[in-house]
């Protein structure tokens, strides 16, 4: 006859089953990121072209079976990497989210330019795999232009063009974005042990190095603002700022017939 201590242990054993088990991070998530962090590094070091899915498998101690599994191969391991570079330097939804709170433009642009040298100053792995992607674009580069870069220069030159009154599309506010972020980027894809025989102690302080791109970008733009106000207002140039490139040509071909018969 069973006892009263065993008959109460087979009755609480459905309650014991029923109990969900604790879950934990699925491991394929766990490999496809550690994956992703030896590639990166990988290719940082080497770049897209001397970089093996077999020398990634090597460092990251897993097999091609995984990269295809994960990404489908190099080319898809490498778009990856990329992606991860701009959530690492330079996120949409953080550009967004300055484009679309509170200030003036100019203030936007203050904290923009603050955002953009924090993130091309750090020397980390992702900030090398992107300016070997600028100074030597692979085959997926134009995959990165569309899906990444795009979105967000159409951010930043919707400021640019709050800040100095230049439509987006104005060849001119093309020239202000160049004058504006170059600077940045030259942080990015300079040698940092060259840079600093350059100008010592640039890197040092990223808040001041801040602080004067902010200046000198404002004024250099009030200055362009001004510029195509005034060309704008000239006769026969509304709406065609750049028209008067093409003036000395005319000039010239006016003045040659005065020339032939000089001769």
């Amino acid at each position: 006859m069973p006892s009263s201590t065993s008959t109460a242990r087979r009755r609480r054993a459905p309650a014991a089953a029923s109990t969900p088990a604790r879950t934990s991070r699925p491991d394929g998530d766990i490999t496809r990121q550690h994956i992703l962090e030896i590639a990166g590094r990988t290719f940082a070091e080497r770049g897209y072209a001397d970089t093996t899915s077999k020398e990634i498998c090597a460092r990251a101690g897993t097999n091609m079976a995984a990269v295809n599994y994960h990404f489908g191969g190099k080319d898809g391991l490498y778009g990856a990497v990329l992606v991860e570079v701009h959530q690492r330097l330079l996120r949409l939804e953080s550009l967004a989210a300055i484009a679309q709170g509170p200030g003036s433009a100019r203030d936007k642009l203050a904290r923009l330019i603050g955002y953009v040298v924090a993130g091309m100053t750090d020397r980390r792995w992702h900030t090398r795999v992107y300016a070997r992607e600028l100074l030597a674009p692979s085959p997926l580069f134009e995959t990165m232009m569309a899906g990444e870069v795009r979105p967000k220069l159409a951010i930043l030159k919707g400021i640019l063009s709050e800040v100095t009154g230049i439509p987006p599309h104005d060849p001119a506010l093309a020239r202000c974005f160049l004058t504006v972020f170059a600077p940045c980027v030259m942080l990015l894809v300079a040698n940092p042990a060259a840079l600093s025989q350059v100008v010592p102690h640039v890197r040092r302080n990223r808040a001041a190095l801040a602080e004067h791109f902010k200046t000198y970008a404002l004024a250099g733009l009030d200055a362009a603002a001004r510029a195509y106000r005034r060309q704008a207002a000239l006769p026969g140039e509304a709406g065609n700022a750049t028209a008067p490139a093409g003036k000395p040509a005319v000039a010239a071909r006016r003045r040659a017939p005065s020339v032939a018969r000089a001769r």
